[in-house]
């Protein structure tokens, strides 16, 4: 048709628009259960005319997790070489609260890029890492700087997780102030950083306790969508028919695991807060706690991080709820240490402490030390404003 006879044009942009309706999907959904029609219909095509811009899903898959650093990667181009460690995490906070939505990509879901793809999305993080730890150890010149600009990316990608709404600005302010007091904190003693106890994992005494002992390092190391139900049964030495007579398909084992780790945690707070009335102590305590269960429980806490995204929404919503219920005792007991807070603030803040031991604890590739756990915790509280 010719221009005025009522005819839709097509955007020029069509295709960023598409990248940038499909990185929520992604981060939201999760790679496998994400589909391209879902995709489409934010967009506002057909899922056909989608695939004339992307052979399949993957293709744009992998254009979202490579634009979503690439993002980043830009937002410091702009940023002179001899800017402060505040301007340089600022660019960050302000490009990372923007596309909050889509963040998701590059924190779990990137593990389903092939080898080549993700060595690229590796390599261009890794300039981002190396800028921002550029700025710490001339500003802050401690041990542990690699451990500490980890952490700060950690606070500054914490917002992707989760969906308390603060106005923009402000929110922007709250995580760079977090990054910096993270950035700025050194080494602590082992003597001044409160220890923690944990429940012992439950002894598989049955077989449907056996099943799910075997499945969740198989989902941690693999991802949950990439194990089969035959590998699990394999590896207690089942035929693979004979696991539904234990769990009715592979999804409710993903569901037992997670709900083992919201478990484990709760038990773990309420043990580690027995006795403590002081606020600030059960601040620390809970720091404490979370280190020391991520450290001791890295496959069951990773499986359960990265994979609920994915669940169907009947099978998520307990664990959104246990959820919900950690991060609010953590924001009630913050709250009467620091009483000036506003919630949503604190709740903000909450997720910026536990975001520090995501990314503090792969920078040192989840290797269990006191002195490990120590720093994070340190690092936490420090996010926290403590």
């Amino acid at each position: 048709m010719t221009p005025g006879t009522g005819a839709a044009t097509r955007p020029r942009n069509r295709k960023q628009l598409i990248i940038e309706s499909a990185g929520p999907v992604f981060s939201e959904r999760g790679y496998h259960a994400a589909s391209m029609e879902e995709i489409a219909a934010r967009v506002g095509i057909t899922a056909a005319a989608l695939y004339r811009h992307f052979p399949n899903k993957y293709a744009l898959f992998a254009e979202c997790a490579d634009g979503m650093v690439e993002r980043l990667v830009g937002a410091l181009d702009g940023v002179p070489p001899e800017a402060s460690l505040a301007e340089v995490l600022g660019a960050l906070v302000r490009v990372t609260v923007e596309y909050r939505a889509s963040g998701g990509l590059y924190r779990w879901e990137a593990r389903y890029l092939n080898d080549a793809d993700r060595s690229r999305v590796r390599g261009k993080f890794a300039q981002v890492v190396e800028r921002v730890t550029v700025a710490v150890r001339r500003e802050h010149p401690l041990p542990l700087e690699g451990l500490r600009t980890a952490a700060a990316l950690g606070v500054i990608g914490s917002v992707t997780t989760h969906h308390t709404s603060l106005a923009q600005r402000r929110l922007e302010e709250v995580l760079l102030s977090a990054a910096l007091r993270v950035a700025a904190t050194g080494p602590v003693s082992g003597g001044h950083v409160r220890s923690a106890d944990l429940p012992a994992l439950p002894v598989p005494r049955t077989r449907r306790a056996e099943i799910l002992a075997a499945a969740i390092p198989l989902f941690a190391r693999d991802g949950f969508a990439d194990v089969t139900s035959g590998q699990i049964a394999k590896a207690v030495g089942l035929a693979p028919s004979a696991l539904y007579r234990h769990y009715s398909g592979k999804v409710d084992i993903l569901v037992a695991a997670c709900m083992q780790a919201a478990g484990i945690l709760a038990q773990a707070v309420d043990q580690n807060l027995h006795g403590v009335a002081d606020p600030h102590e059960a601040v620390h305590a809970l720091a404490a706690t979370y280190v020391a269960y991520s450290f001791e429980y890295t496959a069951l806490t990773s499986v359960a991080m990265a994979e609920i995204p994915g669940l169907p929404p009947d099978a998520r919503r307990p664990l959104a709820l246990a959820q919900r219920e950690h991060i609010a005792v953590w924001e009630q007991q913050l709250l009467l240490a620091r009483p000036e807070l506003a919630p949503r603030k604190a709740r903000v803040l909450v997720h910026a402490g536990l975001g520090v031991v995501v990314e503090a604890a792969r920078a040192v590739r989840w290797e269990d030390t006191p002195d490990h756990r120590n720093a994070v915790t340190a690092l936490i509280v420090a996010a926290l404003g403590l």
